[in-house]
């Protein structure tokens, strides 16, 4: 067991992680009650998986309890990476103030900041197991991988299990309602995973043409895919998810443009965000999301 507080820098709303997690498939966040969220997940040396208590007092302190057998340190980085708490948001409201269309979005939704995956691994497999099926199937997907081949940790007087860990993945030899095409794939990323080739923190490090390169040569994954890998995944602040065209959807209907902009005339606008396009593009597309009735 392990307990923290960290401070957030910059304004910061765990309320807010919470609801906008609410709209992720189903292994992000195993649960979560009014006070904070519950988090369970496979830890990145792959040795053990954790369950995470988090919520926040009225100072603006964020608490995390940690339990189960993975290793506490890398486990309280991953926690704090997919609240994006890991990054300085101190000047995130001077943002706002230089595009007040953003900056009204900012207020409206409590200076949220992205939720991302706990690892690149979770976030390659998630991607994966849904593409050309909906949502709610890769929820169920994820649940059965969950219940028969994830760790289980004690937590509150029950049990619950995470994402299973990339050598149990590779103990699965079918999975109800997925094709098993998807099983060799996410078999070709459990590999990778365990040889390092998903590690969280070398992809975020590396250049960004790099990065999405080395996620290309991965089974299943193609430029969508390597972008969600890397940006939702490892929790980069400062780029543009160029292939997301929701996204693009969002900033013309905020903007009051008559039509989603191309490449050049989208970064030239998002310059003003720098360095938080990402947070800047998270915000918008889940903000046009929720206003247009369908949950980010």
């Amino acid at each position: 067991m392990s307990d923290d507080a960290v401070i957030p820098r910059g304004p910061f709303s765990l309320s807010a992680a919470r609801d906008f997690a609410g709209g992720f498939p189903a292994g992000l966040f195993a649960h979560g009650t009014d006070a904070g969220l519950s988090m369970a997940f496979p830890v990145e040396d792959w040795g053990g998986s954790v369950a995470a208590d988090v919520w926040q007092t009225a100072d603006g302190t964020v608490h995390v309890h940690l339990t189960g057998p993975g290793d506490p340190t890398a486990a309280r980085r991953q926690v704090l990476r997919s609240l994006s708490l890991d990054h300085d948001g101190t000047d995130w409201p001077a943002i706002g103030q230089r595009d007040p269309v953003l900056g009204a979005i900012q207020q409206r939704y409590d200076w949220l900041r992205p939720v991302c995956f706990y690892s690149a691994y979770e976030a390659a497999t998630s991607f994966v197991i849904g593409q050309r099926i909906s949502m709610r199937q890769a929820r169920v997907v994820k649940e059965r991988l969950a219940a028969a081949h994830g760790d289980p940790i004690e937590m509150d007087g029950g049990v619950i299990r995470p994402f299973p860990r990339p050598q149990r993945l590779l103990e699965v030899t079918e999975v109800v309602g997925l094709a098993a095409s998807k099983v060799d794939r996410i078999h070709g990323l459990a590999k990778a995973a365990l040889d390092g080739r998903l590690d969280t923190e070398r992809l975020r490090a590396m250049p960004e043409a790099e990065a999405l390169a080395a996620l290309q040569v991965l089974p299943g994954v193609g430029p969508w895919t390597a972008q969600g890998i890397l940006l939702r995944g490892c929790g980069v602040a400062d780029a543009l998810p160029m292939g997301d065209a929701i996204s693009r959807q969002a900033v013309a209907a905020f903007y009051g443009l008559p039509e989603p902009l191309g490449d050049d005339a989208w970064l030239e606008l998002a310059e003003a965000w720098r360095p938080y396009r990402m947070w800047a593009t998270v915000l918008l597309h889940m903000a046009w999301r929720r206003e247009q009735g369908t949950r980010a």
